[in-house]
């Protein structure tokens, strides 16, 4: 070093491990003139850089302006520090016993050089279905433990060859240190099994067996990044209604894999969607479905939009590229499960449903969905937590005094690590009722745990005795703490929002636990976390038959008709027990809920009077709606013991009236919400001063609904906050049961 050198130490957090930081750091360094060397500690990067001040200066400053596509490093923490004489700059062993600030990366979709490599016939990994780099791969699902180096993943179980450990040991290579690193002589293998004989080992026979099989109307099971999808010819009639007739799925839309040049004779995607749709990503996004699409009517029936997806592997992409057309890509799992990761499980648990299974050998070590989008209000919004989008962090503005871990809800489960001021949300994981949903959600806890090197001191849960997850919290034995369902939808809003507070927040589901014991689903919550109280609802319904009400649209019409004193001429012949339990109040608890109203308006106008998935009703009734303008009608409000409830009966016999069409009542019964909701506002405003109005909860998923009622507010004045990072679903429940637990903890907890 010359006389005026100097020498500093460097810290680096944020996501900075298997992104290809250290390999950026070391070229950086190089190009700039800097000696000493980088380490991975555990979750962050230690840095001995050494050289004149202006060169360092200009070194620190790139460690962020510069980083890699895949990095998210926060602002590096510098101190002065002894030279230790370095002459040259290198990278150091990890040191995994380190303590620092763990961030473990989603994964990623193959990159354009990987791509390119794919494709060119001269290079050593054309047509290779896992060539990755440092920018490009599986992460999440890949990691065993931190730090991520290569003996902590599952391709431990892949030594490299020559050739890739010459690129694997060289700075130059945008493969040094890439740990997902693999080629045909050293890396994973593909293998198609069917019932016919043998299996089809080797990656291109296996790929011409897969495809041959899908060309002849087959399902095939295949292994991707976080799970297997069902995969059969999405233009093909008689393959779709196969695979919806083996998975028992009538209704529920199907995802489908499109090339980049196929999409626009199938879609027609506005402004954004094509970006995200590119995006490393990769999630699904609901497009128009466009007016002449070659897609089988079964895909999505009787819905406008269609769930498409780009291929994020290089085996997807290979397999688009033979297929020559848009293929079904629906998880593989039974109804409401987590995704199956395993051969011999997605073997024996879709036995009957799939005809071929295309595996291969390298390990899934925790399952990922696909994320999923939709335009709602003007913005792309998650709808599911999913692959390359999750483990999702998030920041609180207080930092815990204690870790905490919450469960989320029963129906489109997440998890939540909390320490210090980080948030970890996992990707969703499904239904908590489903039989294999509990193993892989206590799987994800213990390793969400593990990786990040945290044991919480107290479980948040949902308040409702019933949910499983409350069930299994107790039967821990550990501290647990309760939160109310949607105190949890308030708080998550707010806290992503940064809202000093207090603020009006509608937190419009299907059903959630109340304070007061009874099943909410239409509430106004006004306040902040720990200090929420219900302002506004709706007039109660009904539900006969409990849980049944929320599979059978047709019992929540003839509740609502009972209710409004009016006659349903068309009730199915299975309605008279169903009226005696109503009127004995026999198993028919009463529910707030905007969700079960949607089912009863469905079914009183026709368009769903049993539903086979979660959402199936209110799904086809927006669809009905379309774009129609609607002024809806005025629900008369009356004030409950400080609580505006809206009286949803004169909407009934509207709703049955045969004279206006199916698409005008969908329209008339969306906007009459709407503008309930912007009624309820305004009254609220006068008594509480409210500026700001929050709107979350799962029925604002439905974009007619949703865009109607913020136009409203918007032109009534009020500041409209509605969530970005997070679903508007249950899946943002455990970000919330961490926000809300940090402003209830009790006293002796400290």
């Amino acid at each position: 070093m010359t006389s005026d050198a100097c020498a500093w130490r460097i810290q680096v957090q944020g996501r900075v491990q298997g992104v290809g930081y250290r390999p950026f750091v070391l070229r950086l360094a190089l190009r700039i003139g800097v000696n000493g060397w980088v380490q991975n500690l555990g979750g962050s990067v230690a840095i001995q850089a050494e050289g004149s001040p202006q060169h360092l200066a200009e070194f620190v400053s790139a460690l962020r302006t510069e980083a890699p596509p895949m990095a998210l490093p926060d602002p590096p923490v510098v101190e002065r520090a002894e030279s230790e004489g370095c002459v040259d700059f290198r990278i150091r062993d990890s040191d995994g016993d380190a303590a620092s600030l763990i961030v473990i990366p989603p994964d990623h979709a193959v990159c354009e050089d990987c791509l390119a490599e794919l494709n060119n016939p001269a290079d050593r990994r054309y047509r290779y279905p896992f060539t990755h780099c440092t920018q490009c791969g599986p992460r999440y699902t890949l990691i065993d433990r931190v730090p991520y180096d290569r003996p902590n993943t599952a391709m431990a179980d892949f030594p490299l060859c020559p050739a890739c450990q010459a690129e694997y040991d060289n700075p130059a290579n945008r493969r040094y240190h890439a740990q997902p690193l693999a080629c045909p002589h050293c890396g994973p293998v593909l293998e198609f099994c069917d019932a016919s004989g043998d299996p089809v080992r080797g990656n291109e026979p296996a790929l011409a067996a897969c495809v041959a099989g899908l060309r002849a109307g087959r399902i095939v099971a295949v292994r991707g990044v976080g799970g297997y999808h069902l995969m059969v010819d999405a233009c093909s009639e008689t393959a779709v209604q196969n695979l919806r007739d083996r998975k028992h799925r009538p209704d529920k839309p199907l995802a489908v894999m499109v090339t980049t040049s196929q999409l626009a004779g199938i879609a027609e995607p506005k402004a954004g969607e094509l970006e995200l749709l590119q995006s490393s990503l990769r999630p699904i996004v609901l497009v128009q479905k466009a007016a002449r699409s070659p897609l089988a009517q079964g895909i999505a029936p009787g819905l406008s939009e269609v769930g498409v997806m780009l291929p994020y592997s290089p085996l997807h992409h290979l397999l688009l590229q033979d297929f020559g057309g848009p293929l079904v890509a629906t998880s593989a799992n039974l109804s409401g499960e987590p995704v199956l990761t395993e051969p011999h499980a997605v073997v024996q648990r879709l036995e009957g449903v799939a005809d071929a299974f295309l595996h291969h050998n390298r390990s899934i070590r925790r399952p990922a969905d696909d994320a999923v989008f939709r335009r709602l209000s003007g913005k792309l919004r998650p709808l599911r937590l999913g692959q390359g989008l999750a483990p999702l962090e998030l920041r609180l503005r207080t930092p815990l005094q204690q870790p905490l871990l919450a469960l989320g809800a029963d129906l489109k489960n997440t998890i939540a690590l909390a320490l210090d001021d980080r948030v970890i949300v996992s990707p969703h994981l499904g239904d908590l009722g489903a039989p294999r949903s509990l193993a892989v959600f206590e799987q994800v806890i213990d390793d969400l745990c593990r990786l990040y090197g945290v044991q919480p001191e107290r479980w948040i849960c949902d308040a409702h005795p019933g949910y499983h997850s409350h069930g299994w919290a107790l039967a821990q034995g550990r501290p647990v703490q309760t939160v109310f369902h949607h105190a949890a939808h308030a708080s998550a809003l707010f806290e992503e929002c940064a809202i000093e507070g207090p603020m009006l927040v509608f937190t419009w589901d299907g059903l959630g636990y109340g304070q007061d014991g009874t099943l909410w689903g239409g509430e106004a919550l006004w306040g902040r976390p720990g200090e929420w109280q219900r302002v506004a609802s709706l007039r109660p319904l009904r539900l006969i038959g409990g849980d049944r009400a929320s599979r059978d649209p047709w019992r929540c019409a003839l509740s609502a008709c009972l209710e409004a004193g009016v006659e349903w001429q068309e009730a199915p012949a299975e309605s008279a027990l169903a009226r005696t339990a109503w009127e004995r109040g026999i198993q028919s608890p009463p529910a707030s809920s905007v969700g079960r109203l949607f089912d009863a308006a469905a079914a009183l106008i026709g368009v769903a009077q049993v539903q086979s998935h979660e959402g199936h009703a209110a799904m086809r009734l927006e669809a009905k709606a379309g774009d129609r303008p609607g002024p809806g009608i005025p629900l008369p409000l009356s004030d409950q013991a400080g609580c505006w409830r809206a009286d949803w009966t004169p909407l009934v016999p509207l709703l049955m009236n045969g004279s206006t069409s199916v698409g005008q009542r969908a329209a008339l019964f969306h906007d009459t919400l709407a503008r309930s909701l912007h009624d309820q506002a305004v009254l609220l405003r006068e008594r509480h001063a409210v500026r700001q109005v929050g709107l979350t909860g799962g029925v604002f998923q439905n974009r007619r609904l949703l865009e109607s009622a913020r136009q409203r507010l918007d032109e009534a004045g009020f500041a409209v906050l509605i969530p970005e990072k997070l679903p508007v679903n249950d899946a943002t429940i455990s970000f919330g049961q961490i926000v809300e637990a940090q402003a209830t903890t009790p006293p002796n907890w400290g």
